[in-house]
Order: structure tokens, then sequence, then C-alpha cells
């Protein structure tokens, strides 16, 4: 096999977190929504807890974009 073949498998395990992002991300709000509905009055609150959740696991997966960018371009 050629170096870039292994490179290419690299980056693709690299974007299996992606996987992990997006579980993560639909686990905030989905309970988000469930707590809300539960108790309606506390939206402002969840509302921006489950933003600020919601950004960090999202920068999980830009940090792993930039890894499986990485491992292609070197």
């Amino acid at each position: 096999m050629d170096v870039s073949a292994f490179k290419y498998m690299g980056a693709g395990v690299a974007m299996l977190a992606l996987l992990g992002v997006a579980l993560g991300l639909g686990k905030i709000f989905s309970a988000a929504c469930d707590a809300i509905g539960r108790n309606p009055s506390a939206k402002s609150d969840l509302f921006t807890l489950s933003m600020i959740g919601g950004g960090f696991v999202e920068a999980l997966g830009l940090f792993t974009l930039i890894v499986a960018v990485l491992i292609l371009v070197m």
C-alpha cells in the first residue's frame, strides 16, 4: 500500500469522533427539550446552558476536523 492510503485511513478514523459529537449534541438538546417540557418557567436558563454545552461539544468536532486535515496535509 502507498503512504497516501494510510493518510486517508487515518483521517477517516479521526472523523469517527464526529459520531460521538453528533450523539452528544442530540443528548444535550433532547434533555433540554424534556426539561423545558417539565418546567417551562426555566426555559431561559436551560436554553443558555444547552447552548454553552452544545458549543463545547461542537468545538470538539472542529478539533477533530482540524486533526483530520492535518493528517492529510502532513
